[in-house]
């Protein structure tokens, strides 16, 4: 009897040893939730903590579990971008003044809006709940950026180069640059700062992720047909080559003389008769001041009656020549004569005395 009673009190006392250790066993920490995506925040704040604190002895648990669930346990997919158009594949797409979650929110896209993309940035240091992979997008035409005001007189840039950024003032990201002379539409003034709309040449950043680009269809590859049999290929012709035939160079005629220059005059004088019978005309045109001959006077049509117009001073255009026997005095083919003065000239009798009366 003294055995068994031994016994039953040691069972007893191992029972109650165990339950009292039962009750002081830790409480599990609560899980923690999903990071949010790189969007619209639908929650109140993206990465909220339990509300219940664990114990302290198991401060270094929980956050061994936190980091598991935000940092590198869960890799991010892959992405690359080609510059060009993208669409949004996301309900609501935050655009931000910089790649990363520090940016500032500068405008929102919905699912299916298009977007420019310039470039594709990879953030070599993510922080935890960051994406890694950032796409450079042109502007969206729904968001609007800061110049300082007194840069801009006339509706235009004065400054050499001007920031645009994100918000009004220097403290928020700088998001283009635009030139002197550079026309901007208002939208508002404040502070010192002015909205404006933006530049073809300003940027902004989209988490890569949320945006996806037209796939390259893929090259067709032809396939054999085994019923069909393969015909071989047609040998190519070598081109044999061909003798040379030198066949003498054709004659070419001499060119042709040249012709002569036509010399259009206009001399002024007075007509006079020629006292040679061998002369190429039968009047001239000479100079009264001095006597000398200036041209022989060669009629061209019937109305030039040059014997009517004896010692009258003319004036005298046409075409002029030399005569090869008379190379002293040239002869002139008369196109106009026009008289000047009737009878200048008082002709001189030239008759021997003994025969006149």
């Amino acid at each position: 009897m003294k055995t068994i009673w031994t016994i039953l009190g040691t069972l007893m006392a191992a029972s109650l040893f165990a339950q009292d250790n039962t009750n002081n066993l830790p409480a599990m920490p609560p899980p923690v939730s999903s990071p949010p995506a790189e969007m619209a925040p639908t929650a109140p704040a993206p990465e909220t903590m339990p509300a219940t604190n664990p114990p302290a002895k198991h401060i270094k648990k929980h956050k061994a579990v936190v980091k598991h669930k935000y940092g590198p346990a869960h890799k991010e997919a892959r992405v690359t971008l080609a510059p060009g158009p993208a669409e949004v594949n996301a309900s609501e797409l935050v655009v931000r003044g910089q790649a990363g979650l520090k940016g500032e929110t500068v405008a929102r896209l919905s699912k299916g809006d298009t977007v420019n993309v310039l470039e594709q940035i990879n953030l070599a240091h993510p922080a935890a709940d960051e994406p890694s992979q950032w796409a450079k997008i042109s502007f969206p035409t729904n968001g609007h950026v800061w110049v300082m005001a007194r840069y801009v007189n006339g509706g235009a840039v004065s400054a050499k180069k001007l920031n645009l950024r994100a918000g009004p003032g220097e403290n928020y990201s700088v998001v283009g640059v635009i030139e002197q002379g550079t026309p901007v539409n208002e939208v508002e003034t404040k502070g010192g700062w002015m909205k404006i709309e933006p530049p073809a040449n300003a940027y902004a950043f989209v988490a890569a992720k949320y945006l996806t680009e037209e796939a390259t269809p893929p090259a067709q590859v032809a396939v054999n047909n085994p019923e069909t049999p393969e015909v071989p290929p047609t040998p190519t012709p070598v081109p044999q080559p061909q003798p040379i035939i030198t066949q003498p160079p054709t004659p070419q005629p001499p060119p042709p003389p040249p012709q002569p220059t036509v010399r259009i005059v206009q001399h002024q004088g007075v007509v006079g008769p020629v006292g040679s019978m061998v002369a190429p005309t039968t009047y001239k045109l000479y100079d009264p001041k001095t006597g000398l001959d200036i041209d022989f006077l060669y009629p061209t049509s019937p109305d030039q009656d040059l014997h009517k117009l004896l010692d009258d001073e003319v004036i005298v255009t046409g075409e002029e020549g030399v005569d090869a026997r008379w190379p002293n005095t040239p002869v002139i083919a008369i196109q106009n004569i026009q008289v000047i003065g009737k009878k200048v000239i008082k002709r001189l009798d030239l008759t021997p005395p003994k025969q006149r009366h």
